[in-house]
């Protein structure tokens, strides 16, 4: 705005200094309260202003009408470089997002083989991701193991069905020494004494109650120490706890056994029934007797329990005369069934053993003396070899794959 002054020398009387003066604030003031453009910043807050307001009045409108009273509306905040999600947090909730889908697929999955495949499930938590059982870290089908080193199990877990093939062999197996006589065996794996012998869970079957089959179970495992792992019974000695346990009704096997004990020929044997050593020609190595087997019973004849037994003992032995180091391993492997009716069915003892079979696989005992004891070769260079002879059936006495089959004549065990 621009004022032309009055002309000097009129009747207006205004010193020119206080016209200049007067205009200067005069446009000021028009300036100041001139009206303005509004930025966009200011544009975009009056719009978020304006819905929050519509969104206010909306509610309460709402609310009104169910009769309480609306909740104010949270203020939403605009994007922008100072407010709102940024594509980091994006980025971080869509990788969030994923993992939880990722693990809620993992949880199902497992869930699923828990369900159908429990031992897989097992050897998972255990490590073993090998999942079909044919790596390092599984067992094959003889029952052993290996942890993936090369190195074996201090032990062998026991048995829950009879394998379906022999132990394997070792190709570099070290030879037997008096401070570790099973060295170089698959012995070695088994337990030892009685721990080796493991009785499966009892429970009713037939006529007979679980405290009956249970009672059957524990008295066939005291027969098999008995005859096997008791130091005297091993020394030639009668194995008094074991007859005990054979029902009296059963004489024939009782009058048959005695005469084996007590004057041992071809046609009484009494290692048909227990294991038996000449002190006077073999020693036992250390205390120690390794033993593996499979012991199961179902229902016999007259609603009894039948209990069957397929056990193998290993002794470390050398010779007697306490000079000699070489040490060789005899193998013994028995199998007998047992039964144990209600006196009420048949007339039997009740509590009493009554055996219907037993057989027997001896290896490494010369099989043509019948004196009642077992013969173990000792000295390696005598020792059984690799190949059988050109008359003889060659036997892995360690193979508890194959039954026990009737003896025929002297065969050629493959290994000690």
């Amino acid at each position: 705005m621009t004022a032309e002054p009055p002309v000097s020398g009129g009747d207006s009387g205004i010193p020119d200094d206080v016209w200049e003066k007067f205009v200067r604030d005069t446009e000021q003031d028009i300036r100041a309260q001139a009206p303005k453009e509004p930025s966009a910043r200011a544009r975009m807050v009056t719009e978020r202003l304006r819905r929050e307001a519509e969104l206010a009045a909306q509610q309460q409108k709402k609310g009104s009408r169910w009769g309480r009273r609306a909740r104010a509306a949270r203020p939403v905040e605009p994007a922008g470089w100072r407010t709102g999600t940024t594509w980091h947090e994006k980025e971080r909730r869509a990788t969030r997002r994923r993992w939880r889908g990722a693990l809620g697929v993992l949880a199902v999955v497992v869930v699923l083989l828990a369900v159908l495949n429990p031992s897989t499930a097992l050897d998972w938590l255990h490590g073993d991701f090998s999942g079909s059982g044919a790596s390092a870290d599984s067992a094959d089908q003889t029952g052993y193991r290996s942890d993936g080193s090369g190195r074996p199990p201090a032990t062998l877990p026991p048995e829950t069905a009879p394998p379906t093939a022999a132990p394997p062999a070792d190709p570099m197996a070290d030879t037997p020494t008096l401070a570790e006589p099973f060295r170089g065996s698959p012995a070695l794996l088994y337990a030892n004494g009685e721990a080796g012998i493991v009785l499966p869970a009892a429970k009713p079957v037939g006529r007979m109650t679980r405290e009956q089959v249970a009672g059957a179970l524990d008295r066939t495992k005291q027969f098999l120490i008995d005859t096997n792992l008791n130091p005297a019974t091993l020394r030639g000695e009668r194995p008094q706890v074991a007859m005990n346990l054979i029902d009296p009704w059963e004489s024939d096997v009782i009058a048959s056994w005695d005469t084996a004990f007590s004057k041992p020929g071809k046609s009484h044997n009494p290692l048909t029934v227990a294991s038996r050593f000449d002190p006077a020609e073999v020693r036992l190595v250390g205390d120690v007797v390794k033993t593996r087997g499979l012991v199961t019973f179902a229902e016999g004849k007259g609603g009894s329990v039948a209990v069957h037994a397929d056990v193998t003992f290993v002794y470390g032995v050398t010779a007697a005369d306490g000079r000699s180091t070489a040490v060789s391993r005899t193998i013994v492997r028995r199998v007998l069934d047992f039964e144990v009716a209600d006196p009420r069915v048949k007339n039997v003892t009740a509590g009493k053993l009554w055996i219907t079979d037993y057989r027997q696989d001896l290896g490494n005992s010369a099989c043509d003396i019948t004196d009642g004891f077992l013969h173990p070769e000792i000295d390696p260079a005598d020792g059984p070899g690799t190949t059988p002879g050109p008359s003889a059936s060659a036997v892995d006495p360690y193979d508890r794959s194959k039954p026990v089959a009737p003896a025929e004549g002297c065969g050629q065990v493959t290994r000690v």
